[in-house]
């Protein structure tokens, strides 16, 4: 049943989206161990920097036995597979870099690892519900939920930085919480026309968006530019609008035909997805596109979420209609503080891509050993985005549709 065939006396529970009151779209206490039976799984996800480094990746692949995967039961555990078999693909996939891919990812690891992603209902990719939502540990239990005490339960190659980004990651979705708990109350509050209920709502939902903001600060901190470009970057990299590999993959023992997945990207995260259809506001053409795309690499429950949002009355409409000067301040407030968090976002990307690339070629041109990271970085991302997207073009219109909004609610 969707919103809008609720009655707006009914209590709307985020507990049957998936979505709990202390961690929002983060899964609750991920499991780090599964059934002794996948203990060949565990033995390589656990030790894939190692294995890429020295090379043996894929021998090792090569030996895995083929597993079922009718011993998973609990989401949780079919989770962790996801987590596990996902980055190990990705490993497998690009141990070589961009000019040595492969065409066939095996059947002992392309099987099982379809089969989890049907029965969670997600794609056969590392995707950021994996990579972060389901990827992390406190280090010691009895300590707070702050990044000197979490851990990454499955390692891609990148080291600390790669910890770092994973990890700020997480406390941007955890500093939307306070968000997350108020948009039934805007929803709720606009059907039963509750100006004030609405206006104290959208207050704490801005409030919440800036916390995003300065949480993401944090990568500055925790991440290095010439890492995230030169190394991380291509393993969370998929293969659709990826000119590194134009046919897919194919997925031995699923299809005989290639099959195209977009890799990780903050796109994949459900909470601006919530904020935009919450707000009224739209993306076009072909940004528009990708993010609706998006929303296919996310938990089911999660997707439901959003589309159940954007069928509720229009709180823009509704703002519009009250002309009433708090409720339109605070609805304002909200477009402000995600326009500024998408800025803030695009200037990460110039540190983290644009400016990277730009020294990669000039390296490659001068033909340097210096800052050999950078220099190596696959030359096929150096305007894309890890989903596929032209990254720069994408974010600024997106941001630019962002504060498009402002111009039907100052009418009054």
């Amino acid at each position: 049943m969707s919103f809008a065939e609720k009655d707006s006396t009914r209590t709307f529970s985020l507990d049957s989206y998936y979505v709990s009151e202390d961690l929002g779209f983060i899964l609750h206490e991920p499991m780090t161990e599964l059934p002794s039976y996948y203990q060949p799984w565990m033995d390589i996800a656990l030790h894939l920097p190692e294995l890429v480094l020295s090379h043996e990746l894929r021998s090792r692949v090569s030996r895995m036995p083929l597993l079922s995967s009718q011993y998973l039961h609990s989401h949780r555990e079919l989770r962790l597979a996801h987590l596990a078999l996902g980055a190990t693909t990705m490993s497998y996939v690009w141990q070589e870099g961009e000019h040595h891919t492969v065409k066939v990812l095996p059947q002992n690891l392309a099987l099982p690892y379809w089969e989890v992603s049907e029965r969670l209902g997600l794609p056969p990719i590392f995707i950021h519900a994996d990579a972060v939502l389901a990827n992390w540990k406190k280090r010691d239990s009895e300590k707070p939920f702050d990044i000197a005490n979490l851990d990454l339960v499955v390692r891609l190659p990148g080291g600390e930085s790669l910890r770092g980004f994973f990890m700020v990651t997480l406390l941007v979705e955890l500093a939307a919480i306070p968000a997350l708990k108020s948009i039934p109350k805007v929803c709720r509050g606009v059907s039963s026309g509750y100006i004030v209920d609405v206006a104290q709502a959208l207050q704490d939902i801005s409030k919440s968006i800036h916390d995003m903001t300065e949480a993401l600060k944090l990568m500055h901190v925790y991440v290095e530019p010439s890492v995230f470009y030169g190394i991380i970057r291509i393993y969370l990299s998929g293969w659709k609008d990826n000119p590194s590999m134009p046919n897919g993959l194919i997925y031995e023992g699923v299809s005989p035909e290639p099959m195209e997945f977009s890799g990780g990207s903050a796109a994949q995260s459900s909470l601006l997805h919530c904020f935009d259809e919450l707000l009224g506001i739209k993306h076009e053409a072909k940004g528009g596109a990708f993010l609706t795309r998006m929303r296919d690499y996310m938990p089911p429950a999660h997707t439901q979420m959003i589309k159940d949002i954007s069928s509720w009355p229009s709180l823009r409409c509704f703002v519009h209609e009250q002309c009433d000067e708090e409720l339109n301040q605070a609805y304002q407030l909200c477009v402000t503080e995600l326009t500024e968090f998408r800025n803030y976002h695009i200037n990460m990307v110039s540190r983290y891509i644009t400016i990277p690339a730009a020294r990669a070629r000039q390296l490659r041109l001068e033909k340097t050993t210096e800052e050999e990271m950078i220099a190596k970085a696959p030359t096929a991302l150096e305007e894309r985005g890890t989903g596929g997207s032209s990254i720069m073009s994408f974010l600024k219109t997106v941001r630019d549709e962002t504060k498009q909004v402002f111009p039907t609610v100052n009418k009054n």
